[in-house]
């Protein structure tokens, strides 16, 4: 029986590029000379450093534009509070998000089940799986849910015929 998985998750491999991409453009920028400004990744968690909330905003609008650039969406992205450290300095911690939490998993399937689509949805862990007798059904589906869910990046992976 045909099928597919609808997921949620971040290129982890991109966004490292594109940090990469960010530190390269943070430290070579004039504005941006002799202050603290910087971006850290530790797996899942990035961290932006800068010397004020000014500067702040614009390491992140850097980081911003090179994960847009490098196709991540920043829907991803789950901005923490600014902290500040020592002095003027401020940090901000940024999350991105990984697997379909259980409420958007339950929106996908209630949305779904209410298209009276000849599909079955089921939750599987963080991730929804698709199943139905035709691949025009399913197809339909997925065209049906990037209309439908807008808040949360979904990508459809472990399509089976």
């Amino acid at each position: 029986m045909p099928s597919f998985d609808v997921v949620s998750e971040a290129d982890m491999i991109e966004v490292r590029n594109a940090v990469d991409q960010a530190k390269k453009e943070i430290t070579t920028r004039f504005d941006f000379k002799g202050s603290s400004a910087n971006v850290e990744q530790k797996e899942a968690e990035l961290t932006a450093y800068a010397d004020s909330d000014f500067q702040l905003t614009q390491v992140k609008d850097v980081l911003i534009n090179k994960l847009g650039k490098r196709n991540v969406d920043v829907r991803f992205l789950d901005e923490g509070k600014i902290e500040k450290i020592g002095g003027d300095k401020v940090k901000q911690v940024i999350k991105i998000k990984n697997g379909l939490e259980t409420e958007d998993a339950k929106k996908i399937t209630r949305i779904i089940k209410d298209s009276k689509m000849k599909v079955q949805a089921s939750i599987q862990g963080e991730s929804v799986r698709v199943t139905g007798a035709k691949r025009d059904d399913l197809q339909a589906a997925m065209a049906m849910l990037r209309k439908e869910v807008k808040d949360t990046p979904l990508e459809f992976n472990n399509f089976r015929d």
